[in-house]
């Protein structure tokens, strides 16, 4: 006779797959606990002042390659890009090559003897190899005392007729005007008697204004763009050429999109169309008179 307690020996109750409420099973940390503790089992063996020492050494070490990384990333980030030797940095022969070929990419449609013809002599530009300092507006004062004491002088010198600059610097861009013009004003290079310097570009000047300006006003250098520069050159009889005896071009300076001033095709078309291809600029530079000077 079966009694009521009595079960078939393969019969397994619905509670009983679960365990107890005595034997409940570990949460995830007590199970990450119970994985360790077997995995440094070894470690336990070996005796814990061992283990612990394991455990800093390897706590070390991975400070140390944090450091490391971090210590890399910022000197990435501190270190700016080398930039490339200035072309302004090589002799007159060379400049007189790399002009002519800045030349035939704005008068494209002329020919070999036509551009021939437009070609600035190598004896109109000036000799600045032996600067080694750099071409940036912070050594420009340096640069004009050392390379150009003939331009020094004249500069500290009072002019005679009124909007007839010693020198004209062309700067790719209106902030890049501003900034240069603030740097020759510096009474290092002007003194007590040297002319205005006039700062000369489209940007919330009207071209009568720059005209009527010059024309009442004693400069010793005119900083402009090359667009404002042309138009006063060639439209007007407000900037005069008769005390003109350099010309600075702003070749070493690149903008925020790291272009040169011949870089930007419609600005170096303005350069040799209108600037250096103002009539009484081309003849100054021909026979000599007005030098030719890449900072």
């Amino acid at each position: 006779m079966q009694h009521g307690d009595d079960l078939d020996d393969d019969f397994v109750p619905d509670d009983l797959v679960a365990l107890s409420d005595e034997e409940e099973l570990p949460d995830a940390e007590d199970v990450g606990d119970l994985l360790s503790a077997d995995e440094d089992g070894g470690e336990a063996q070996a005796g814990p002042s061992q283990s612990a020492a394991a455990l800093e050494k390897k706590r070390k070490r991975r400070a140390k390659e944090k450091e490391r990384k971090l210590k890399k990333r910022k000197l990435a980030e501190t270190i700016e890009p080398v930039e490339p030797p200035s072309i302004a940095a090589q002799p007159p022969v060379l400049l007189a090559d790399y002009i002519s070929s800045m030349q035939a990419k704005t008068f494209s449609k002329m020919s070999g003897i036509e551009l021939a013809d437009m070609q600035i002599p190598e004896t109109s530009i000036a000799d600045t190899t032996m600067w080694t300092g750099s071409r940036n507006l912070d050594q420009l004062v340096d640069f004009i005392t050392k390379m150009l004491p003939t331009l020094r002088t004249r500069m500290g010198q009072r002019p005679k007729s009124n909007g007839a600059p010693t020198l004209i610097f062309v700067a790719g861009a209106a902030l890049r005007v501003a900034d240069v013009t603030r740097v020759l004003k510096d009474k290092r290079l002007r003194g007590e008697k040297g002319g205005d310097i006039a700062k000369l570009f489209a940007k919330h000047f009207k071209l009568e204004e720059h005209v009527a300006y010059l024309k009442r006003t004693k400069i010793a250098a005119a900083v402009g763009t090359p667009g404002r520069l042309g138009k006063l050159l060639c439209d007007t009889d407000a900037l005069q050429t008769s005390a003109l005896t350099h010309i600075i071009l702003d070749v070493s300076f690149r903008d925020a999109k790291k272009r040169t001033l011949f870089d930007i095709p419609e600005t170096r078309d303005e350069v040799f169309r209108t600037v250096l291809g103002a009539p009484k600029v081309f003849n100054g530079l021909k026979q000599g008179t007005i030098q030719l000077v890449l900072l």
